[in-house]
């Protein structure tokens, strides 16, 4: 798991590692000072996160049953002219409170799987939010370009859910 104090700090921390068949591992990590109620509901408003989340086109909860949920998304991936929409249909498992994790059913990559994961600690206030993936696309894009792309866009998509989580916390 990622340094507890530098989340603290206010610090965003990312992690890239290369895997066979150009499968790029990410993680991130964040603090956020909101419980993990308010950041469970914005992790799982899967209709909205459009509106919240940057790079998130349009995000459809298709269906949700036996605690599986079908979710179709469209997003922006790459830099400038490289930018790409990307579409695909994910399959989420939540464990409330804990963990939400989401494979690709259908869609723009070879590989897509990973989970967000809500931290506590009992010396801290708030939660520490974590997401582990695994991407390979179907397009061809040099491994190096989507672990640039996963550097500046992440952190942008964590302090999205940070600023949301935070924001409802302050509302009730």
């Amino acid at each position: 798991m990622h340094d507890h104090n530098q989340l603290l700090s206010g610090e965003i921390l990312i992690g890239l590692s290369y895997h066979d068949d150009d499968v790029i591992g990410v993680t991130g990590g964040i603090h956020i000072e909101a419980p993990p109620e308010e950041v469970w509901k914005t992790l799982t408003d899967y209709d909205n996160l459009s509106k919240t989340l940057p790079k998130v086109v349009a995000s459809r909860l298709i269906e949700k049953k036996n605690g599986e949920i079908i979710l179709e998304q469209t997003g922006k991936t790459g830099i400038l002219i490289f930018e790409k929409t990307v579409n695909f249909r994910l399959k989420l498992y939540e464990e409330y409170l804990h963990r939400v994790s989401f494979e690709q059913i259908s869609g723009d990559f070879h590989v897509y799987h990973g989970e967000w994961l809500l931290e506590t600690h009992h010396e801290h206030e708030g939660t520490f939010l974590h997401y582990n993936a695994k991407i390979k696309p179907l397009f061809f894009a040099p491994p190096v370009l989507i672990s640039f792309v996963q550097r500046q866009d992440l952190p942008g998509v964590l302090s999205a859910h940070k600023k949301r989580a935070e924001k409802s916390t302050l509302c009730h």
